[in-house]
């Protein structure tokens, strides 16, 4: 079944109040540490810190990330059953809320540990990290579906949350590298790290439970009858649209992490500045700020979709100038990476305000209407988080590949190795050249997605 042939969603317009929209939001100041942290840090702490060969640290970051290919669609099951009991997703969230704890540990890891037992411990807090996670996110981000809100709407309501989550990871892009000790980190300054951003996290993604609760008080639409879960699960997997957005985000996030994943590598090892991983991090980060209700207004002009695309090729075209390198210069080296910046506020914004709208269109496409919409969005976005996980394993993988294929010569903290050119020449093409072919990719497989004008036209 195409989106070209499904019946439209009854239309709906209920407008929500901006205070329980921005405790929603404040949920993403949490979560957007946990996307942060890990994927800036994570590979050169066990590269540069614990003195892991890039090959085995990349599969560290790997492993546990293709368990959560297994995990969210079940969280987003259990989330099914517990809004078809519970009339709501509560204990999930909270349950979410020990997500700190993990990312604490995370980076505690005991003096005596290097090489591949150091491996192993961060492997194991990110199995258990990315399963919390999964328990907060995936009935976090299904709330939009739940709602009696239009096409409109559902983009305001994660336009609110996208500006917030920039803020997170801003906030923590840029202290975390501070907190550790900067040019000059030590084991001790990634656990001070782990511990003082886990306090933020927590209260934050506390405000955010509220603010849900808040938010189905006011415009949360009657649980019907049904199944969901693995029955919604099949559906959603048969769902045409529904696989063409899952595989253009992926490829999306994918891109996004490996470049996140390289920025320090990019500035310690191409621009010879270590001090500038939080420049690049500003650089990338700091736009979404301003440029997202811009997103927003280009999206309810021309649409999600033709936003979406216009997003993903700018990201294409500022890669392709980071692979450049030094000879381009500093300052267009940052407007760049500023231009990725502003892409990544769309491509954050456009297709998780997509995904209500394939859920409703579900809804509504007749035949099977108890296993979608408010009983099977949990699935949905379980599926959808996987992918995401997926993405964000994928990113920092392809790129300690491209590490060890130049040869990159791992360390430990306060060891400064000479790296051979063909490594140094692997920091610059996956930072630039592999990001930019990977979101081509993205574009062409978003192409294949119709639903939007059909979605825009229900409301």
């Amino acid at each position: 079944m195409t989106g070209l042939d499904r019946r439209p969603v009854a239309a709906t317009d209920a407008t929500l109040p901006r205070g329980p929209l921005a405790g929603f939001a404040a949920g993403s100041l949490g979560m957007g540490v946990w996307v942060t942290v890990p994927g800036l840090l994570l590979l050169y702490f066990l590269t540069d810190v614990l003195a892991v060969g890039p090959w085995l640290a990349g599969l560290a970051l790997l492993l546990p990330k293709i368990a959560d290919v297994l995990l969210h669609p079940w969280i987003g099951h259990r989330a099914d059953v517990e809004q078809t009991r519970r009339g709501d997703r509560r204990r999930l969230l909270l349950l979410g809320c020990a997500l700190p704890v993990a990312f604490a540990a995370l980076f505690a890891v005991p003096g005596g540990l290097t090489g591949a037992p150091a491996a192993a411990w961060v492997a194991v807090f990110f199995v258990a990290g990315n399963l919390l996670f999964a328990a907060y996110q995936v009935p976090y981000l299904a709330t939009p579906a739940d709602l009696r809100i239009g096409y409109h709407e559902r983009t305001r309501l994660m336009a609110f949350r996208m500006v917030v989550l920039t803020l997170g990871i801003l906030v923590s892009g840029l202290l975390a590298p501070l907190l550790t000790g900067g040019d000059a980190a030590t084991r001790g300054g990634y656990q001070r790290m782990g511990v003082v951003l886990a306090v933020g996290m927590l209260a934050a993604m506390l405000v955010g439970v509220a603010g849900i609760a808040r938010l189905r008080g006011s415009a949360a639409t009657p649980t019907p009858a049904g199944h969901g879960g693995w029955r919604a699960l099949r559906t959603a997997l048969r769902d045409r649209q529904f696989r063409w957005l899952v595989a253009a985000y992926l490829a999306m996030s994918t891109t996004t992490h490996l470049v996140l994943a390289g920025v320090p590598y990019y500035a310690e090892y191409e621009l010879r500045a270590p001090g500038l991983t939080t420049v690049l991090v500003a650089a990338f980060v700091a736009p979404a700020l301003l440029v997202t209700p811009a997103w927003l207004v280009l999206a309810r002009r021309v649409g999600k979709q033709r936003a979406l695309l216009g997003a993903q090729g700018a990201f294409a075209v500022g890669s392709l100038v980071l692979a450049v390198g030094r000879p381009a210069g500093l300052p267009l080296l940052i407007g760049a990476v500023a231009v990725l910046g502003v892409a990544f506020a769309g491509m954050q914004l456009l297709p998780f305000s997509m995904l209500p709208d394939v859920i409703r269109a579900a809804a509504g496409a007749g035949a099977d209407t108890s296993t979608a919409g408010a009983t099977g969005a949990g699935t949905y976005t379980g599926v959808w988080t996987a992918t995401e996980a997926t993405g964000a394993a994928l990113g920092p993988y392809a790129y300690a590949l491209c590490l060890a294929v130049g040869g990159f010569v791992a360390s430990t903290a306060g060891e400064s190795p000479v790296q051979p050119d063909a490594a140094l020449a692997a920091v610059r093409y996956g930072f630039g050249l592999l990001p930019a072919v990977a979101m081509v990719a993205a574009l062409l497989l978003q192409r294949r997605y119709t639903l939007d004008a059909t979605a825009r036209a229900a409301t």
